[in-house]
């Protein structure tokens, strides 16, 4: 998932809240759509995480340092926004220690989405790291036998 992607169904979950609540509804009513802008949430703040130390193979093929750098700033700000707007939803209806009770739901949520998710994709860019790096290996030691055998063949040698 790419943080455009994260920061549109955050925003599609946002908007849907805002709606609920202007509508009146209670507040765990509306847990799926909390639920589903936490997941958004969650998955920005690992892709802002892993574009600071990218795989081998995203930093050959990505565009300019700077354009990311100020589209992540850009969500980054949008979803800062959003989560003030529903921190303060949450302080206003059940009292400030509500909030402090979805911040250590959200900890153990993002702990265990990170043991299963985010572990499953490092792996996977570590694969293709490594068939990368063999392929380059292997194209650079055909290039290398090519250039000796080649020359033994110009000197006589084979």
């Amino acid at each position: 998932m790419d943080p455009v992607s994260c920061v549109a169904l955050a925003t599609g979950s946002f908007k849907a809240l805002k709606a609920a609540i202007g509508a009146g509804k209670d507040f765990q009513e509306m847990t799926g759509q909390l639920s589903q802008w936490g997941k958004a949430f969650s998955d920005f703040t690992n892709l802002e995480e892993r574009e600071k130390n990218p795989p081998f193979w995203k930093k050959t093929f990505k565009g300019s340092d700077e354009e990311t750098a100020l589209e992540i700033f850009a969500h980054k700000k949008k979803m800062e926004q959003m989560r003030n707007e529903i921190k303060d939803h949450i302080s206003w209806t059940y009292g400030p220690s509500a909030w402090k009770e979805v911040l250590q739901i959200e900890a153990q949520m993002r702990r265990k989405r990170k043991q299963e998710l985010y572990r499953k994709q490092e792996q996977i860019d570590a694969i293709i790291n490594f068939g990368i790096g063999f392929i380059i290996f292997v194209i650079g030691g055909g290039i290398l036998f090519c250039v000796f055998y080649y020359l033994g063949k110009w000197q006589g040698r084979w």
